[in-house]
């Protein structure tokens, strides 16, 4: 199968892009509400116009972390190898990359969700 995308992404970076993007997300998700509650109605925008745009900044934090657990998963080899990966060659290292990387990806997934219930259970700032 032709990938559009060249394997040559896949380095040790590929590793913390899932982290980065939950932790960049936690921190987008809670100055944004801290600025809100601190000065409601700053910009002419009420609480749902930023719920909604934390909503969607959401959504694309999860996309993003979703390629980067495809892009994981093909580095494993779409798990055709079971681990450990262990022994000291250049391939098992690539494949423990890949399957550390994928389990980073779905830890990130869930801490973006857990990031996110705020928005869906508080209905205004708390003072």
């Amino acid at each position: 199968m032709k990938s559009v995308i060249p394997r040559e992404v896949e380095t040790l970076w590929t590793l913390f892009t899932a982290p980065t993007v939950w932790a960049l997300h936690f921190i987008v998700c809670y100055v944004v509400m801290a600025i809100y509650c601190a000065k409601p109605g700053i910009y002419g925008l009420g609480f749902n116009d930023f719920r909604w745009g934390l909503v969607v900044f959401t959504l694309l934090a999860l996309g993003f972390i979703v390629f980067a657990g495809y892009l994981a998963w093909r580095q494993w080899g779409f798990g055709s190898d079971d681990p450990p990966h262990d022994a000291a060659t250049g391939q098992d290292r690539r494949l423990f990359q890949g399957f550390a990387t994928l389990l980073l990806s779905g830890l990130s997934f869930v801490a973006v969700i857990y990031t996110a219930i705020p928005l869906i259970i508080l209905a205004e700032c708390q003072t």
